[in-house]
């Protein structure tokens, strides 16, 4: 009877230890589901950056048309020479590079002002292009000289010229380093008359013989390389073994590819059969997929395809000067939109830019990139926590005494 008195004793004093405790325990619990919620998964950035404001459309209009996607129709014109052709758009929408093939030149445009800022001579027609975020390089090339030309991002600076064995069809970078955006650690892919060639810093060149002469190349995340042919087959190589595939389609006229980055299927405009063919990703090691899982037929040839970084639109540049507008998730054209001209090449991405224009801004004008953002808030609340449960190990040690 005397125990049981002594733990009723007892209860009182714990119950009154209990509000001193409710402040810090209500901050654990907050610091707690905040750690559960950044350990969600953050979708990876990619290089039209989510969900779009902008569609830029080379060879539409007087040069440049640019498509409003909220509004649906084309809010304005940017006038260029030059036959504009491959377009890239900083992540962060500030300047738009493009290829002009008929004056040998690749111009950067301020997004916010339509206006050339800065242009620079490049051999060889240059029509294709691709940035390395790692070295902060863009990369230009054609099909009219041996080389491929490395620019200085947000500038027309030239930065080094790369010597390669032939003239260039296809050009795109793969990030595959272990630094911040890949470091120097990247590759950069390229196609000449007889093969698929990969670059890596400083400068050593591996080539993988394809048949039918290899064009553009498309690299969605994962571990695998698809390039088109002239010949009009498309293969898939393995990023790592660098071992290619038998064609995965053949018998078709393709143009410049894009990818769904969340679905990691690619999108191949084939101008010969009025259609885009949608291939299922490949992984090496398993069996080769049938190709392709689906093909989207169309009311005229597409030229190129750009697919938004949300997953949930494709543009498709038809012959006639026409853009047709397609809807992922519904599988179907929504609409189809005059632009004029004759569109080439389209790229989507954000406006306004999300940053001011200035010299002092990230390296290809993007901000910090999101996971490393995420990873600075975890380790502030991990030290919030760790704090915290200091303070309530020195209080309840205080009241045992």
């Amino acid at each position: 009877m005397k125990a049981l008195a002594s733990q009723r004793d007892r209860l009182p004093s714990a119950c009154q230890r209990i509000p001193a405790f409710r402040p810090l325990a209500l901050i654990l619990i907050l610091i707690l589901i905040g750690l559960g919620t950044l350990a969600l998964p953050v979708p990876l950035a990619h290089a039209d950056g989510g969900a779009p404001n902008l569609a830029y459309i080379a060879g539409a209009g007087k040069g440049i048309s640019v498509f409003d996607v909220a509004q649906q129709k084309v809010t304005g014109n940017i006038a260029l020479n030059g036959d504009p052709f491959m377009l890239y758009l900083t992540l962060d929408g500030r300047f738009l590079y493009v290829a002009q093939p008929g004056l040998n030149e690749v111009s950067m445009i301020n997004t916010s002002t339509q206006q050339v800022v800065c242009s620079a001579s490049i051999p060889g027609q240059p029509s294709l292009l691709a940035f390395d975020p790692g070295v902060n390089l863009l990369y230009v090339a054609g099909n009219g000289a041996s080389t491929i030309t490395a620019l200085t991002g947000n500038s027309c600076t030239i930065k080094k010229t790369i010597a390669v064995s032939g003239p260039v069809y296809g050009l795109a970078t793969a990030e595959v380093g272990s630094g911040p955006n890949g470091g120097n650690g990247n590759q950069l892919w390229f196609t000449t008359a007889n093969s698929l060639n990969v670059y890596t810093q400083p400068d050593k060149i591996q080539s993988i013989s394809i048949p039918g002469n290899p064009q553009y190349i498309s690299i969605p995340p994962g571990a695998t390389v698809y390039t088109t042919t002239r010949q009009g087959t498309i293969v898939a190589v393995s990023l790592e073994t660098l071992q290619p595939t038998p064609p995965l389609l053949t018998g078709g006229e393709f143009g410049p590819m894009d990818f769904n980055a969340y679905t990691g299927e690619i999108y191949v405009p084939d101008k010969k059969q009025n259609a885009v063919d949608v291939l299922t990703p490949m992984y090496f090691g398993n069996k080769v997929p049938h190709e392709p899982e689906r093909v989207i037929k169309l009311d005229g040839s597409p030229q190129s395809v750009a697919i938004t970084g949300d997953g949930n639109l494709g543009f498709f540049a038809m012959n006639g000067g026409r853009v047709a507008l397609f809807d992922i998730p519904g599988r179907q054209v929504s609409d189809t939109f005059v632009v004029g001209g004759s569109p080439r090449f389209i790229i989507t991405g954000l406006y306004p830019p999300t940053t001011r224009n200035s010299p002092q801004s990230n390296a290809n004008g993007s901000p910090i990139p999101t996971t490393t953002l995420v990873f600075l808030a975890i380790l502030a609340l991990l030290l919030l926590t760790i704090i915290a449960l200091l303070i309530l190990l020195v209080r309840w040690r205080k009241e045992e005494e």
